[in-house]
Order: structure tokens, then sequence, then C-alpha cells
């Protein structure tokens, strides 16, 4: 009897769960790994189903590889996908408009980690492609570098949100220090405080991946940061 009462109670408790209102689907490398956190709480706080299709040492390449596969998402996940977030972050110029196309299926494939800003004008235009074709609405979503010392990228990254009228969430603007002032205590970059291990830019030494886990600081405060850019996003429902 109990062991019934257990399992109405439990059953009761998922039918009283709002449904979730939106399904993010985020593609990017190891900073954007379900290994981190942010996103699945960033997700949870929107009332959305995360789709974390990000893998560690990818690139921008890529997606851009998957999406012209047909293998990022399936037709049924996409039908269902509200908006794409992009978190490839490496400190490569994203923007460089030399050698990009009028038209993106004109690209040679496979893509390459050659040109970095080929890979992203590929990858936009063909989801908002897409999109046009089934009728929907496209919203994507950039990402800069979780703190500000990797110039080349967040510099190029805000130049390609512009160009196309993209929100970009600011991890950089917003997570509570710069590259500009060392800490107080440590006379050193505050970004490896939080990190897991370094990385040298121009012959400055910063934390270079943040300590992952939903439980950890940045993972909560890049949460946050994401959840505040979403807002002004998503449709209300």
């Amino acid at each position: 009897m109990n062991k019934l009462l257990l399992t109405f109670l439990f059953l009761l408790s998922l039918m009283s769960l709002p449904a979730q209102e939106y399904k993010l689907l985020l593609t990017g490398a190891s900073f954007a790994s379900d290994h981190n956190g942010w996103f699945e709480i960033g997700c949870r706080h929107l009332n959305a189903l995360p789709v974390n299709k990000a893998v560690a040492a990818h690139s921008i390449a890529n997606t851009a590889n998957m999406m012209h596969e047909g293998t990022l998402y399936t037709k049924e996940e996409f039908r269902e996908i509200n908006a794409l977030v992009i978190m490839h972050v490496h400190n490569r110029d994203v923007f460089e408009e030399s050698q990009l196309l009028d038209d993106y299926t004109a690209y040679p494939t496979p893509f390459t980690r050659d040109n970095y800003a080929i890979c992203y004008d590929y990858v936009i235009k063909k989801y908002i492609a897409d999109c046009y074709v089934a009728g929907k609405p496209a919203i994507i979503v950039l990402c800069t570098d979780w703190h500000d010392g990797r110039v080349t990228f967040n510099s190029s990254i805000r130049k390609l949100a512009s160009k196309w009228g993209l929100p970009l969430v600011e991890f950089d603007k917003h997570i509570g220090f710069s590259k500009n002032a060392t800490h107080p205590a440590t006379g050193k970059q505050t970004s490896l405080i939080y990190a897991q291990d370094t990385q040298t830019i121009d012959g400055v030494k910063y934390g270079w991946h943040p300590r992952r886990g939903q439980h950890e600081y940045i993972q909560q405060r890049m949460a946050a940061i994401f959840v505040e850019q979403m807002k002004k996003v998503l449709p209300i429902k």
C-alpha cells in the first residue's frame, strides 16, 4: 500500500510540473559542454529543454560540417527548436569578410579550421535559410568567451553580431572582472582564481577553462548572464 501511495504521489508531482515552453540548442566546444553547467542551469530557469550538442575539442568548423551533413539535429528537433545558441570561442577572427561568399551553398566542403569566419558565415546563413523554408523565425544567439582575455575573438564576434543583428551573450562584459585590472591580492589576472587551467595570450597568463559543475560560482554567474539575455530574445508565450 505504501508503495502504491508513493507511486501515486510521484505521478501527481510530475503532472503538477509546468510544461517546458522552449527548446534551446547549444553548439560549442569545451566551454559549452554539459560538464560545465551554465547552459543547463539557465535552461532550467527559462523553463526550457536544453539540447546540448557541444563537444570538447570541436570548433565552428565541426558545427558547419554537421549542418552540411544534416547531423547537428534531427528533423524533429529542428521543428521544435526555438533558438540556436553558438559558443565556439577559439581566439580567432570570426568576422573577416574577404573570403566570404554571398551564396552559402557555394562554399567548398568539408569545412576546415583555416578560416573561422567562413564557418560562422555558413552556419548563420544555413540556419536562417532552413528556418525560412520551415516557416519559423530564425533565432540565433552568439556568445563571447567567459572573460575578456581573448580580445581577437571577443571583438570580432561583436562585429559579427552587429552585422547580422544577432543577440550576443556578453559573458566577458558581465562576468565581474576585467583583464584591464589585476587582482589586488594576487597581483595576477582574476580569471586564474576561477579556472582549472591556464592559457597565455600576448605574454599574459589567464584562466583558460572555468571550473566545471553546476555548483561552481562562474557556471552560476554565466547562467545568470545567459538567462538575462535570453529573456530579451525568446518570445513571450
